[in-house]
């Protein structure tokens, strides 16, 4: 006589979604005061642009765009920008827009004073340097919706969540570039700065961060790329702006509605992503 076991006797059940749902997301709502309180200067910067980009006149916020684009791609992107814009004012979209462009604002502004002194400090500790890359991987290989339950949870709903996700999903690429161009400036630049007397600060203001410019320009362009693709996906849990515009025309199945809010993106995306690649010029470095 043999006895059969079912799947059921032998299976190993590790309760880990119960434990966190009875002691982890209890003690999140807990802490929801202290994390508003400490996402007050990300509320203030975002409303103050917010109420910056939708007071400047439509035709104004068109020259400055056209400025920074002449002034990096030439008179044919300057141009493309303007009837670009021209296009989403058409479609009624210019508000939306505008509130897009600030929480991208917001987040990159925020990406770059976090992100820029933590790939300093590890371009000058392996140690941190050690410590801090499985968490930047952890970060760039969690996906996307995953950011919002925390966020949720710690900080309610609204833009200033959705611009908080968009700064932590944002922020790898940054670390990364500016780290990566630090420890590339030569030794005989830093050994020149020395020899000159110069402190390890000044060597790192006027030597290494001007030689490694370009470097740490890449990681601000794709920091502004990754905070508009999380901008969109943020409107999930409230935030307003372009995501929100197709997500409400998803949920309607209003097709055209979204493909013209995904259009307003593709646009915002191009003009910002082309002005970033060349706001520093190519003959930036030789000329210091």
């Amino acid at each position: 006589m043999s006895l059969k076991l079912s799947p059921s006797d032998y299976e190993v059940y590790v309760p880990i979604a119960e434990w966190i749902e009875k002691h982890i997301k209890e003690w999140l709502f807990m802490q929801r005061p202290l994390f508003k309180k400490l996402s007050a200067p990300i509320d203030s910067v975002l409303n103050g642009l917010d109420t910056l980009f939708n007071f400047i006149p439509f035709p104004i916020v068109i020259l400055i765009f056209m400025a920074f684009a002449f002034k990096t791609n030439g008179l044919k992107f300057a141009l493309l920008s303007a009837l670009s814009l021209i296009f989403i004012d058409l479609v009624d979209l210019w508000q939306e827009t505008m509130t897009t462009l600030a929480m991208i604002f917001t987040a990159v502004i925020f990406c770059m004073i976090i992100g820029i002194p933590l790939g300093i400090v590890a371009s000058r500790s392996n140690l941190f340097e050690t410590i801090l890359r499985p968490i930047l991987d952890i970060m760039q290989t969690i996906p996307s919706f995953v950011y919002l339950i925390p966020v949720v949870m710690l900080f309610g709903v609204g833009l200033t969540p959705g611009v908080v996700a968009t700064i932590v999903f944002a922020l790898p690429p940054i670390v990364r570039l500016t780290n990566l161009g630090i420890r590339q400036v030569g030794k005989g630049f830093k050994e020149a700065g020395a020899s000159l007397g110069l402190s390890r600060f000044l060597i790192l203001t006027k030597i290494e961060i001007p030689l490694a410019m370009k470097t740490i320009m890449a990681g601000v362009n794709q920091t502004l790329m990754l905070a508009l693709s999380m901008v969109v996906i943020a409107a999930l849990i409230g935030a307003g702006g372009l995501g929100l515009t197709v997500y409400v025309a998803l949920g309607r199945l209003d097709i055209g509605g979204a493909v013209v809010g995904g259009t307003g993106i593709v646009i915002l995306a191009i003009i910002l992503d082309r002005i970033t690649q060349k706001i520093i010029p190519q003959d930036n470095i030789k000329s210091r």
